[in-house]
């Protein structure tokens, strides 16, 4: 009985671990902002391209880096090509709350920070409360969110 407790416990722990590896972590989104700033300083626009391209060393499961300029305007984006270029300083979340304004006060105050807001998850495809991590390069603010489950 005590071991079959102890294998069900076991299976259970495993598949709990399997589940959430499906989704990036704070630490994850950390690391992707530290390797896209990495990257950024040695190769500005190469690094945009690729980030952009979707090139596989820019995505990890949910996660996904973006760069933004400090007016809103979108210049690398792991997701969604059609965003580049765009100003997106006006852009709200389903509560209406104007995030990309957020972001780039936050930038320009704090330099580093994490950002609450709700977004499209690009694997289940519903809208989710979303965390995203931040750090300001220069004139620019790059990013890469998880999404809280």
């Amino acid at each position: 009985m005590r071991r079959t407790l102890l294998l069900a416990t076991g299976l259970l722990l495993a598949a709990h671990t399997a589940i959430a590896s499906e989704y990036a972590t704070a630490k994850d989104a950390e690391a992707m902002v530290t390797k896209a700033i990495s990257a950024i300083k040695a190769n500005k626009q190469a690094t945009y391209d690729e980030i952009t391209a979707k090139d596989p060393k820019w995505v990890d499961r949910d996660l996904y880096p973006v760069v933004y300029d400090l007016q809103g305007k979108v210049l690398a984006h792991g997701q969604n090509a059609k965003q580049v270029g765009k100003d997106l300083i006006d852009m709200k979340d389903p509560d209406g709350k104007l995030f990309v304004k957020e972001r780039v006060d936050l930038a320009q105050s704090k330099g580093k920070f994490w950002q609450d807001y709700k977004f499209t998850d690009p694997v289940t495809k519903k809208v989710l409360p979303k965390q995203m991590y931040c750090e300001k390069l220069e004139d620019t603010v790059v990013c890469a969110g998880i999404y809280k489950r």
